[in-house]
């Protein structure tokens, strides 16, 4: 492979020279990427692999954010990716995290040890300054003979200076491991970064002797590069890893996790899904805005079936915006608001290694508590953050438990409202209900899934209180992404619903389906309409439950229900997507199976 490929295969301009952004997960990278290109960025995915690439425009030179890895010795799709990309451009721009040098400059040695022409960028300057740490610039630039320019990515601090050294063309080749040579000669190999990539290539778990011996020579020299650099409080060191350890032991991490998930329940389910949420869609919306475009619509609109259609039950103007504007958007805000605080905090990667012996029980490892927590927020792009997961059989599992027991923001927001007005038993009833299905279904497909599961090693950021400016920023990207996203369909099932409601399909639909939905799980008839709502957006068939008048143990089974109920469209586009229409439609229709025998064995029991 040349350097040409990495332009043909992510189809990047040929008169536009690269420059590979690397460095460890977590480091700022993606902020520097969005620093030097502005807005515009391309996606592509990255040929023979599941892995997605960015690459944006900075001048004559193209950027392409590689994905975070610790080496680039291909043990895992997203090294092979790095390393393809890496290998065939001359220019890399290294993103250390400046509290992890120690861990991150092995990654920077590799690099120049492959004879790459490298700037290093030290991000994070400003949390060395918190955590008491001093680093001799020069001393570092010296050791390592390349350019390293300090910056505090999230607050813009450097970029200028960086752009410079782009701009000056300020690359270099700097100073190889001492005796990389020599160790590569007593093998018989003639000393080249060819050579070195060949001897450091890996496919399979073993690890050769002379991979060990390279990776002892350059692990020692970076030691000593960092200890010559580097000078820190221990004291504060030892705070913050002695609580990092507090946040993952099981004794006292899983109560502070329970917390956590309390308080996020507290604040999605009783602040915002009941209060707030009772004025916006209620009063805001129900009220004031009901009466004022019936009015309106009333007067240049006679036809009764166009009115139902636009302002009837399930009317464009009267449904539509009532339960997106007034229900669905504060809910969408709070979860991504909640969730920028954890992730920004650095709590994230410890609720992976924290329930890592647990999801072992079903096949996976700590890491696929990152695409389930997500799939909190939305299904869909959890279902694609699957291909962070180091093995198909793992992304199978994951998958299929997104789809059947994970409730999205805007569905869980109004669960949490609905279950909340039930009790709190009702609620511990339910996530002991919902986990255990988890648990079940999980350790079945751990059974009947051929393969084996990879151990974790995910990297912990410093725990650091999140920056208001940062979490607001995220909150608003991420609500606007979910809502444009979201709008378009949400218009397209309330126009269908309207249509059957209008011509009296609707209720054709629910005496069809009388004898499961009034027979076997016992509940009104016009919870038909909230499954129909579901197969196109499972938060919206959530919200109709908001408006059917049902006892408690009815309400009760319609949430269990409606929560193992069929993955969405667009859920169920995704997975068809990652792993064909086979697996999607196995998934949907056993999704659905499980959900109406789970609730219908709940019927008979509680009503």
């Amino acid at each position: 492979m040349n350097c040409h490929c990495v332009q043909e295969m992510l189809n990047i301009p040929d008169d536009k020279e690269v420059i590979a952004l690397v460095g460890n997960p977590n480091v700022g990278k993606s902020v520097i990427f969005n620093k030097l290109t502005g807005r515009y960025v391309e996606v592509s995915n990255y040929p023979g692999t599941t892995v997605d690439v960015n690459y944006g425009f900075y001048k004559d030179y193209v950027i392409v954010d590689t994905p975070g890895v610790y080496g680039i010795s291909s043990f895992n799709n997203e090294e092979i990716v790095t390393r393809d990309i890496v290998l065939n451009t001359q220019k890399v721009i290294n993103v250390v995290d400046s509290v992890h040098l120690d861990r991150d400059l092995f990654l920077t040695q590799q690099l120049i040890d492959y004879q790459k022409e490298v700037i290093v960028v030290l991000n994070m300057v400003d949390e060395v300054e918190k955590n008491n740490i001093k680093i001799d610039i020069e001393k570092l630039k010296e050791n390592l003979g390349v350019e390293v320019i300090a910056t505090s990515a999230s607050k813009g601090e450097g970029i200028d200076k960086l752009k410079e050294a782009i701009d000056k063309n300020l690359f270099k080749k700097g100073n190889s491991t001492p005796n990389l040579e020599k160790v590569l000669e007593s093998e018989g190999k003639k000393f080249s970064w060819e050579s070195l990539a060949e001897a450091e290539n890996v496919f399979s778990s073993s690890v050769s002797e002379l991979q060990e011996k390279i990776y002892t020579l350059r692990r020692t020299y970076v030691d000593e590069i960092f200890n010559k650099t580097v000078k820190f409080d221990t004291k504060k060191i030892e705070l913050k890893n002695k609580l990092s350890q507090v946040l993952i032991n099981p004794v006292t991490g899983i109560p502070i996790l329970f917390a956590t998930l309390y308080i996020m329940y507290y604040f999605m389910g009783v602040l915002v899904a009941q209060r707030l949420v009772d004025f916006t869609m209620n009063t805001v919306m129900g009220e004031y805005y009901l009466d004022f475009i019936k009015g309106i619509v009333g007067k240049f609109v006679t036809n009764l079936f166009l009115q139902r259609i636009i302002v009837g039950n399930y009317g464009i103007l009267s449904m539509f915006p009532i339960i997106f504007f007034g229900l669905l958007f504060p809910l969408v805000v709070a979860f991504h608001l909640f969730m920028s605080i954890l992730e920004d905090s650095g709590y994230l990667p410890r609720i992976a290694a924290l329930v890592d012996r647990v999801f072992n029980k079903i096949g996976l490892n700590g890491r696929a508590i990152i695409p389930i927590i997500l799939g909190f927020g939305c299904v869909t792009m959890a279902t694609m953050t699957t291909r962070i997961l180091g093995s198909k059989r793992e992304r199978l599992i994951t998958m299929f438990l997104l789809g059947l027991t994970i409730p999205c923001s805007a569905q869980l927001g109004i669960i949490s409202g609905l279950i909340s007005r039930l009790g709190f038993w009702y609620l511990v009833v339910y996530i002991f209900i919902i986990g255990f299905i988890f648990g079940l279904v999980g350790r079945i497909l751990n059974k009947i899934i051929k393969g084996e599961s990879t151990s974790l090693f995910i990297d912990l950021p410093t725990l650091r209180i999140p920056r208001p400016s940062n979490v607001l920023k995220k909150t608003y990207y991420k609500s606007k992404g979910f809502l444009v996203e979201a709008f378009p369909i949400f218009v397209a099932a309330t126009l269908i619903l309207g249509f059957l409601d209008a011509t009296k399909l609707l209720h054709a639909i629910e005496n069809f389906a009388q004898p499961v939905v009034t027979g076997f799980l016992k509940l009104p008839k016009e919870i038909t309409e909230v499954f129909i709502l579901s197969i196109i957006r499972r938060d919206y068939g959530a919200a109709g439950l908001v408006t059917i008048p049902a006892t408690k143990g009815q309400m009760f089974v319609a949430l269990v229900t409606t929560t193992l109920f069929v993955p969405c469209i667009t859920s169920f586009a995704m997975m068809t997507k990652e792993n064909g229409l086979k697996y999607s439609v196995f998934v949907w229709i056993s999704s659905a199976v499980i959900a109406i025998l789970v609730g219908g064995a709940l019927a008979n029991l509680m009503l």
